[in-house]
């Protein structure tokens, strides 16, 4: 990790040079050196661009390459001539292959104590929309205290214009009257910030719509608004277990610091395995050594023993570049310092956002999808003309209108056959969607009743069973007393969130920071239940985590009535 925190030494001689070598390049992934690329030959311009192919799908459409850089990592440099031809042919082999190219950076390259020759380091991006999908598209959850301005600094984002100080921007994201009346999220809300291939911001600034920002967006990134008040904490918890993010942004507010429930919230993320960073708000509305002492407090909080991260403070867009292509590590966490009301540093999170990579490689993407489809209900709605309409995240393989699926379980543990009829993604229709995407899909003129938020749409193949009991290897992150056997406790498992009680325990009792292996029953109802899947659960003060090792099936009895 220590060539990482070099990337950001703010004691050399010029912030903006980098350290005179990167790490080895290595054969996965997608990060490819190149020390030069001045008019290669037919051949090697094939199988250049064979090998840019390559790196899109490793890093699902999109690839980083350091131009002027040598396959040990050491920083060579080009001179002004050589870099040109060199973008020119990165810029062919892009085109053969339909995708865009956008320099993030370019660094003088330091070659001796004193500066000689001037030879530069470019790192570029290229972005490639993956086959079958319209955009590249990350999940993105949103967490901090009640008026951390969560809401605020969302809607600065999405919208394009900056707040008056009494919380205008967050007014387009409100769904409720008593939300815009106490100004306090009580409900999960979704916005979208789109980025086309230069990195350029589609919003809905302009009058833009939806499907215009999907239409022009290369790469789109879907908030998840949770809610900041504690008598809300388990719609936060359904919002980063069933909703599967990819990061999570926690809000921080400089004139209170970690306060109420931020670092509750730092710590769920961080047990679910969300890579998370930091946004410090509100730092116009205080003095200087305020916010430092935020900062501060912050740091140490991060490289605590419950946290062992590596705060970074993003202060140029070359921190802002490093720290998202390195996002990956899971050891970084940046931390970014904003003003919504004067602009401050929103350019720098907006910049971080376009190069922030998605998290899975081509190769794990390509098994997921190619598995059976496996869709988690997270929200149920009925329109009129059309029926009942699921909303959740399809974690594996594919769906379109017409296929043949089950959805359960009921209360009584059975599956029932439904017909997809229409699909939607970001609210517009589509034909197709794929693992790792969240839709909407109609299924017809269903009871709405019967159908709730922790069913799931499963492939006929897959043969499903429902479960009132399963074993899981828990950690007790805090109890007052022992947890012992016959503990209830409310259990979030993916899109599940159910009561259970502990039936059987590997030890006769645990207490804060110890492991045991139990078993949980629910109470009211059977679930389904994914060997593997991480846990949460929680009783007032208590919370655990923990990981599904066991699922004992459940089997409905054939002679019951069916509950629709």
């Amino acid at each position: 990790m220590d060539h990482l925190v070099g990337l950001f030494d703010t004691r050399s001689k010029d912030r903006a040079t980098l350290r005179e070598a990167l790490p080895p390049e290595i054969e996965e992934g997608n990060v490819e050196y190149k020390l030069k690329l001045v008019s290669p030959t037919p051949s090697r311009l094939e199988h250049l661009v064979t090998q840019m192919k390559w790196r899109l799908e490793e890093g699902n459409g999109e690839a980083i390459y350091q131009i002027g850089v040598e396959n040990c990592g050491v920083l060579a440099g080009l001179t002004d001539s050589e870099m040109k031809e060199s973008l020119k042919t990165l810029n062919t082999m892009a085109d053969k292959l339909g995708a865009t190219m956008s320099v993030l950076r370019e660094r003088m390259v330091d070659l001796s104590d004193e500066w000689t020759d001037e030879k530069r380091v470019a790192e570029v991006l290229i972005r490639m929309v993956p086959e079958n999908q319209q955009f590249i598209d990350l999940r993105l959850a949103v967490l901090g205290n009640v008026d951390a301005g969560k809401s605020t600094i969302l809607g600065v984002l999405t919208h394009g214009e900056l707040d008056n100080g009494r919380g205008r921007a967050r007014l387009n994201l409100f769904r409720h009257l008593h939300e815009i009346q106490s100004g306090r999220t009580s409900s999960i809300s979704h916005e979208i910030l789109g980025f086309n291939g230069n990195g350029e911001v589609i919003n809905y600034s302009e009058s833009r719509t939806i499907e215009e920002i999907c239409e022009n967006s290369t790469k789109l990134i879907s908030f998840i608004d949770l809610c900041g008040h504690h008598k809300y904490l388990k719609t936060t918890i359904f919002g980063l277990t069933g909703y599967a993010p990819d990061f999570a942004m926690l809000i921080v507010s400089a004139t209170t610091g970690l306060v109420g429930t931020t670092k509750e919230h730092l710590g769920i993320a961080l047990a679910l395995g969300v890579p998370t960073f930091v946004v410090v708000t509100k730092i116009d509305a205080c003095r200087p050594a305020q916010v430092d002492r935020c900062l501060n407090q912050l740091e140490r909080t991060l490289k605590g023993p419950g946290c062992r991260r590596i705060p970074i403070r993003v202060e140029t867009e070359d921190d802002a570049c490093t720290a998202a292509s390195n996002f990956h590590t899971e050891r970084i966490c940046p931390i970014f310092a904003i003003s919504c009301v004067s602009g401050r540093n929103i350019d720098l999170l907006l910049r971080f956002l376009n190069v922030l990579p998605p998290l899975s490689n081509g190769s794990d993407r390509a098994k997921v999808v190619q598995d059976l489809m496996e869709h988690q209900i997270d929200e149920v709605y009925s329109i009129a003309g059309i029926g009942t309409v699921v909303g959740g995240t399809l974690r594996t393989g594919t769906v379109k209108e017409g296929d043949e699926l089950l959805i359960g379980p009921a209360d009584d543990g059975r599956f029932f056959p439904i017909t997809v009829g229409s699909l939607h993604r970001n609210r517009l229709p589509c034909r197709v969607a794929l693992a790792g995407q969240a839709a909407c899909i109609a299924i017809g003129k269903s009871d709405p009743c019967t159908i709730r938020k922790g069913m799931v749409l499963v492939s006929p193949r897959m043969q499903p069973t429902a479960c009132y009991e399963f074993e899981a290897d828990i950690y007790v992150l805090y109890h007052n007393k022992f947890i012992c056997r016959g503990f209830q406790t409310v259990v979030h498992v993916g899109n599940v969130r159910q009561t259970a009680i502990i039936t059987k325990m590997s030890k006769g009792g645990i207490q804060t920071n110890e492991k045991a292996v139990v078993t949980f029953r629910f109470i009211n109802r059977p679930e389904y239940i994914r060997l593997g899947s991480r846990l949460l659960f929680r009783d007032g003060r208590t919370k655990g985590m923990g990981e599904v090792t066991k699922v004992t099936p459940y089997v409905p009895d054939a002679t019951a009535v069916p509950c629709r």
